[in-house]
Order: C-alpha cells, then sequence, then structure tokens
C-alpha cells in the first residue's frame, strides 16, 4: 500500500472516530445522563468535619456531594450561618410514574429535610442526610443564592447543647447554693442532733417493755392454763349432767302435758254445768224459783204477825 493511501486511512480512521466520541456525547447531553442540579442548605450550628466533596445521602444512598461551604455574618444581627452547596444528582433517583413535573417542593411539605450526620466516628468527618421528619418546622433562611435552598434541622446533640445554653445556670446554681445551706442549717438543728439520743432511749424503753412484757406472759400464762382446765372440767361435767337433766325436763314436760289436760277437762264439765240448756241450770233455777215462793211466804207470815200478834195463838181470822 502507498503511503498516500495509508494517509487517507488514517484520516478517515480518525474522522470515523471523532464522530463517535461527538455523537456520544450529544447522545449523553441529550439523554440528561449525569444531569446535575445545585441546591444550597443553611446550618446555624458547627459544621466542623463536613469538606467539600463530602456525600448528601438520601436514607442512606448518596444522590450529591457538597461542593462549597461560606461563612456569612449578618452584620445588622450579628448572626453567623453556614451556608453549604452541593450538586444534587437527579438521575441518582429513579422515577415511576407519568408525571414529570418538579416534586422537590411537595417533598419538603411532606417533611424533607437535611441534617448533619456523622460519617466515621474515628475521623470525624460528617455528610449530609435527607431524611422525612414529619411535623419539623419548615425554615427558610433569606439569603442571596440562585439555587433553591433545603431546609436543615439541628443534630440531637445540638438540641440538647441549645436546651442547656437555654437554662439559667446562674438561677440553678443559686437554687443549689440555697438547697445546700438550708441541708446544712437542718442537719446543724439541735434537735436533730439530739435525735440519736432520744431514738436510743426509746429504744431502750421499748426493750424494757419488752422484757416486762415477757415477763407478765410467763407468769400469766400458767393462770391462763389452769383456767383453761378449770374451763374443761366444767364443760366435761356439764356434757356428763346433760343427759339427765334433759331426762328430767321431759318428765316435767310430761307432768306439766297431764296437769294442762286435767285443766282443759275441769274446764269443760264447767261449761256443761254453766250452759243454759244443762240439767244443773234448769235446777237452780227451779230451786231459786222455790226459794222466791218461800220469801214471799215468810215475809206474808210476818206481816199477818205485824197486824194480828194473836193469830199466832187464835190462828187467823175467817175475814183474813
Amino acid at each position: 500500500m502507498s503511503e498516500k493511501s495509508q494517509n487517507v486511512a488514517i484520516g478517515a480512521f480518525i474522522v470515523g472516530a471523532l464522530l463517535i466520541v461527538i455523537t456520544t456525547v450529544l447522545f449523553i447531553i441529550g439523554s440528561g445522563f449525569g444531569q446535575r442540579e445545585k441546591i444550597v442548605m443553611v446550618f446555624d450550628g458547627s459544621v466542623k468535619g463536613l469538606n467539600i466533596g463530602a456525600p448528601v445521602a438520601l436514607r442512606g444512598v448518596q444522590v450529591g456531594q457538597v461542593t462549597d461551604i461560606d461563612v456569612i455574618l449578618d452584620s445588622d444581627t450579628l448572626d453567623i450561618i453556614m451556608v453549604v452547596e452541593a450538586d444534587f444528582i437527579d438521575e441518582s433517583i429513579k422515577r415511576v410514574g407519568n408525571s414529570d413535573e418538579d416534586l422537590t417542593d411537595e417533598l419538603i411539605k411532606q417533611g424533607l429535610r437535611a441534617q448533619l450526620n456523622t460519617l466515621s466516628l474515628l475521623t470525624g468527618l460528617l455528610y449530609i442526610q435527607l431524611d422525612f421528619h414529619p411535623g419539623s418546622r419548615l425554615i427558610l433562611r433569606d439569603i442571596d443564592s440562585p439555587y433553591p435552598q433545603f431546609p436543615t434541622i439541628p443534630t440531637e446533640l445540638e438540641k440538647i447543647a441549645k436546651k442547656i445554653q437555654e437554662l439559667d445556670i446562674d438561677r440553678l446554681a443559686n437554687n443549689a447554693e440555697t438547697a445546700v445551706a438550708s441541708m446544712n442549717s437542718f442537719l446543724s438543728n439541735p434537735a436533730l442532733q439530739g435525735l440519736p439520743v432520744d431514738l436510743q432511749k426509746t429504744l431502750a424503753s421499748m426493750t424494757a417493755l419488752s422484757d416486762q412484757l415477757q415477763s407478765q406472759l410467763g407468769s400469766s400464762i400458767p393462770k391462763v392454763d389452769r383456767v383453761l382446765d378449770g374451763a374443761t372440767e366444767t364443760i366435761d361435767g356439764i356434757n356428763a349432767q346433760l343427759p339427765a337433766l334433759s331426762q328430767q325436763v321431759k318428765l316435767n314436760l310430761s307432768t306439766l302435758n297431764d296437769a294442762v289436760q286435767s285443766f282443759e277437762k275441769a274446764m269443760t264439765d264447767i261449761d256443761s254445768l254453766v250452759a243454759p240448756d244443762s240439767a244443773t241450770t234448769y235446777r237452780l233455777n227451779e230451786a231459786l224459783r222455790e226459794i222466791t215462793l218461800a220469801s214471799r211466804a215468810m215475809q206474808l207470815l210476818a206481816k199477818t204477825l205485824n197486824e194480828q200478834p194473836e193469830a199466832l195463838i187464835k190462828g187467823r181470822s175467817g175475814n183474813d
């Protein structure tokens, strides 16, 4: 092959390679592969350990990286904030569904927040963790940046540090001093210092009382035993006498029953005697009638003797 043919072949090969490279670049640019979006985040606390190139992760999956860290001082309020810029790679998150709209604002409304997290406990390096925190406050700072701002939330350590800073240390110290002084005054009170002696006296009195009770119980127990023995003998005697007493009660009840029956019979006889149609009542009525007639005859005789005394000798006159 001639030198001219070789040069033509080499030139064609270079042109073909350039066309392939250009086509590939145009395809990548047209397809959006590797497209990056700048975002900005504002942190109030320290970002020590966060370096440029640190990852930005969404629930542990890297979706971007830190590109710049700036310190901004507000000359009016003297507040210092840390502004962190990062590249957010859209293609890191695969989307499904029919909507092609930008859902960043909707995700932020649902609680998507940026937070500093420890990348390594040994090195102290930090990274930015994106996750959902429903119910957290949506705070967007007024900064001069052309990029969309992601809201941030403090770390747990920052929350604890903030609460500690909000504490009134002087007031707590004064309260502690007052409590210590009150405790010292209470402990130095003579009444409190004499309390152990009083307790010892009380314990000694209780010990003496316990000994006395034990002595009294020791002397009383034999007496109680004798009383219980006597009660037991009495109960045994009563139990022995109960059959005889029961028999006597039965006899008395039988005699009483007979007396009641006799009384009932006598009352029945009396009822039969005093009945209006009984023979006894008839005889009594006849006797009362004869007595009445006899009484009238005696009255008549007395009247005659009163008027004619001599009638007792002569007899009654014929005119009477």
